[in-house]
């Protein structure tokens, strides 16, 4: 079983273009710190969610990595089809 996030798999991150992956990068690396905040005061419950999503920001590395070598292409919008 995959540890992360529902919606965020690495073929789904593919599908996003780059601005969402930096959206996305930004909301994980947020959550990422409010998850240390609480463990390091004793208010975290779920201490797995911490590897989740810290996974999940390794994705978002990754793909945008594999596009910046041109391994992957980042998909094509309507707005950019324009």
């Amino acid at each position: 079983m995959a540890i992360g996030t529902k919606g965020l798999s690495a073929d789904e991150l593919r599908e996003f273009d780059d601005a969402k992956l930096v959206d996305e990068l930004k909301k994980a690396k947020e959550e990422l710190f409010n998850l240390r905040f609480q463990s390091a005061t004793g208010q975290l419950e779920n201490n797995s969610r911490l590897k989740a999503v810290k996974r999940d920001i390794a994705r978002i590395y990754t793909t945008m990595r594999e596009r910046e070598l041109g391994i992957t292409e980042a998909p094509i919008t309507k707005e950019a089809a324009k």
